[in-house]
């Protein structure tokens, strides 16, 4: 018998601390977790961009010894993680300090676990794909600096890997994933390109979205035990309110952060935009959206964040039926007038508004502007249809890959 779900789940990573100059406390907070020896993870762009030094100077200033892996790429693939991990086993690290964007992040977070309890990548990655083994416990402490603002990777118990060989994405998500710490310092922002600030806004602005609409806690069925119930747990009242805000954080500051990279104020409502929806959406969950980003992200080099761009306002327009007074919502927290219309057309409303903030930085509006080609459109729909973890949450029911397709086409 069909029983509804009564109980929501809601956690944070261990600590966050966020704040115009905060990474200046880096080496006090390896010092209060225990570490001595640090492992930072990041890549070659941050490195040539003199962002590290914003890091290794605190630690130097704690004495705490370290070594730089920078071999990170954007979109990692498994053969990144591996080599990561391969480095990290040759020294004695306590702590691993992820510096950069989402990719950087989610690299340290899974060589930390695989650091302290072994085995392989797929061992831990959700079925079909992988063999779905629960990871048992924290693994060596991590320490989160994102110097992008989008991917939520530092609050997030995720960690998306590129398969080359497999041809897709795929992720290992587990509470015990999340960083020890989120070190959030809007600074550490200023020197990013204004095309990766909006891309990466864009991705924040889609998990903020995304998590808002996904379907309700107790629209679900109660699991057969405490244990069972997914990490995405379903949108409920603390997860609808970070969520809303972070939509009108991103809404409020991207299109200045991408004018104006040194803008300080806009870096910091990003970045605060970015971590709100980055908690938001792995209490909740994500979609229709991030399914079709796994699946397409596997079979071209197209940026995550570009990607969900793209695809965000076509399945806006799929869900908005499901809820029209959550669209709603979403349309006036981004500054649009919603007096007099019909609840139907106020919701898609927000549509229209995300088209326009995508348009005003840059975003191409097409997939075929990208070089998807249309041919591989129904294999990227059938993929799609695999990420079950993802559309189990979606507000409207995705049960066929004709279903994703028409999406697909909407926006082609």
């Amino acid at each position: 018998m069909y029983r509804p779900d009564s109980i929501f789940e809601f956690s944070l990573n261990h600590f966050i601390k966020f704040g115009a100059g905060a990474c200046a406390e880096l080496g006090y907070e390896v010092r209060k977790f225990g570490g001595s020896k640090a492992l930072i993870v990041t890549d070659k762009g941050v490195v040539g961009a003199g962002i590290l030094q914003s890091i290794l100077q605190p630690l130097e200033q704690e004495g705490i010894s370290y070594a730089v892996f920078d071999g990170v790429i954007p979109e990692p693939t498994d053969h990144t993680f591996t080599e990561c991990l391969s480095f990290a086993r040759q020294g004695s690290y306590d702590i691993i300090i992820g510096v950069g964007g989402g990719s950087a992040i989610d690299v340290a977070k899974t060589v930390g676990i695989l650091l302290k309890f072994g085995g392989e990548l797929l061992d831990y990655v959700a079925p079909p794909t992988g063999q779905g083994k629960p990871i048992p416990g924290m693994g060596t402490p991590v320490i989160a600096c994102p110097t992008t603002a989008g991917t939520g990777a530092e609050v997030s118990p995720a960690a998306v890997i590129s398969f080359k060989e497999l041809k897709l994405k795929a992720g290992i998500s587990s509470p015990y994933q999340r960083p020890t710490l989120a070190l959030v310092d809007p600074c550490l922002c200023i020197s990013m390109p204004p095309k990766v600030t909006a891309t990466t806004g864009m991705d924040a602005l889609c998990h903020a979205i995304e998590s808002y609409v996904t379907r309700q806690y107790d629209r679900k069925a109660m699991p057969d035990a405490p244990a069972k119930r997914p990490v995405y747990g379903g949108c409920n009242p603390l997860s609808d309110a970070i969520a809303l805000r972070a939509v009108e954080l991103v809404s409020d500051h991207l299109r200045r952060a991408c004018d104006n990279g040194e803008d300080l104020e806009a870096r910091w409502g990003m970045s605060l935009g970015s971590l709100m929806a980055g908690i938001a959406f792995t209490n909740s969950g994500l979609g229709l959206v991030h399914a079709i980003a796994l699946s397409l992200g596997g079979k071209y080099p197209i940026s995550h964040g570009e990607t969900v761009a793209i695809l965000l306002p076509a399945v806006m327009e799929f869900n908005a039926p499901s809820n029209f007074a959550k669209f709603e919502e979403i349309a006036l927290v981004m500054g649009e007038d919603t007096e007099g219309l019909s609840r139907g057309d106020a919701a898609m409303l927000a549509v229209q508004a995300v088209k326009r903030l995508a348009a005003d930085i840059g975003i191409p509006s097409s997939l075929k502007a990208v070089g998807v080609a249309e041919k591989d459109l129904p294999l990227i729909a059938e993929d799609a249809l695999k990420v079950q973890r993802l559309l189990v949450g979606n507000p409207r029911r995705v049960s066929t890959a004709a279903q994703v397709e028409s999406v697909l086409r909407r926006i082609y």
